[in-house]
């Protein structure tokens, strides 16, 4: 519910129906059928399962900032640029930025690949320069050659919780503070996923990977509950991936050393969830490690090969089978 805007969601038609002669007695509602609109997400519905995308969000945006004519980009940024406070020409109307990151973090509800770039953006908000307002322009050229990619729930994904866990150690050229990064994906299909610099610097690289880890097992745990609050049973155990061996070697070693006792609460977190269950603690070569996309700006050959990965749909692209 978002102000007097409802969606109805439940695997009973006779109790939505119920429900909505209970409201509209009270309330005189208007039924606009099945959901295919929502807050500026569109929602369609196929025999390979559901897809939610911003299309005419993303038209819309392109349209106000007088991009939609220009000439598309493969990836939203690039990688060898390394955003920070620069004393480059400020803008002249920063409120204009502000509003433009504003639009562009809503985007990524749906829009994945654009997470880690627009988290990047939405920190220079107090005092943006003409290279911040450059690397948006970017964002939005990438968007124009994709505006109709969105997330697709499949219907014959399994109930199988798999967790992607990352993070780039002292990343940001301002503070030294590392980015966390998380994927987690129900079956073939991706539910949640973040971006977001850490609150403390690390002094090394296994303890940014081990608060990443952390956040991604409290995220891992809300899932879990929520999907028991819908009486869906996992079919497996969930997997956590990471591709730092000292991070995986701690979760499991029983000895804190004096380099880790800093850690200790985290530790036993991660730790006190695969013991008891919970998930299990794996390791991934960097290779296939899916949250790249969410940590650091990839090359355009990388970046299309982890958006591959994570399966973003584009809406006027058949899904392939089983796929």
């Amino acid at each position: 519910m978002y102000v007097d805007d409802i969606v109805l969601a439940g695997n009973c038609l006779h109790e939505i129906h119920t429900i909505k002669q209970a409201l509209n007695s009270n309330f005189h509602i208007k039924d606009l059928g099945p959901l295919k609109y929502f807050l500026g997400l569109e929602v369609s519905i196929s025999n390979a399962g559901i897809s939610i995308f911003q299309q005419k969000y993303c038209l819309d945006l392109l349209s106000e900032s007088g991009m939609l004519g220009c000439k598309p980009s493969t990836t939203p940024m690039d990688s060898s640029l390394r955003l920070h406070q620069d004393s480059s020409v400020a803008m002249p109307d920063p409120l204009s930025y502000r509003r433009l990151i504003g639009r562009l973090l809503y985007l990524t509800s749906t829009r994945l690949d654009i997470s880690f770039l627009v988290q990047k953006l939405s920190q220079f908000m107090a005092n943006p320069t003409q290279i911040h307002f450059q690397a948006t322009m970017c964002v939005l050229k990438y968007l124009k050659g994709c505006p109709s990619k969105g997330l697709l729930f499949r219907r014959d994904s399994l109930v199988h919780i798999l967790g992607f866990s990352d993070a780039d150690w002292a990343t940001c050229t301002d503070s030294h503070q590392s980015i966390t990064g998380y994927c987690l994906f129900i079956g073939s299909s991706l539910v949640s996923w973040k971006t977001k610099k850490q609150h403390t610097v690390s002094i090394s690289s296994f303890e940014a990977e081990y608060w990443a880890h952390a956040s991604t097992t409290c995220e891992l745990q809300w899932l879990i509950y929520l999907l028991s609050d819908l009486q869906i049973s996992c079919l497996k155990q969930p997997i956590l991936y990471c591709d730092n061996q000292s991070a995986l070697h701690i979760a499991v070693n029983l000895v804190f050393h004096e380099r880790t006792k800093h850690l200790e609460i985290d530790c036993h977190l991660v730790r006190e969830k695969a013991q008891t269950g919970l998930m299990r603690l794996l390791h991934v070569s960097s290779s296939n490690q899916l949250v790249d996309m969410f940590t650091k700006a990839l090359s355009p050959r990388l970046f299309t090969i982890n958006l591959s990965k994570l399966k973003l749909h584009d809406i006027h692209t058949p899904p392939a089978c089983g796929g």
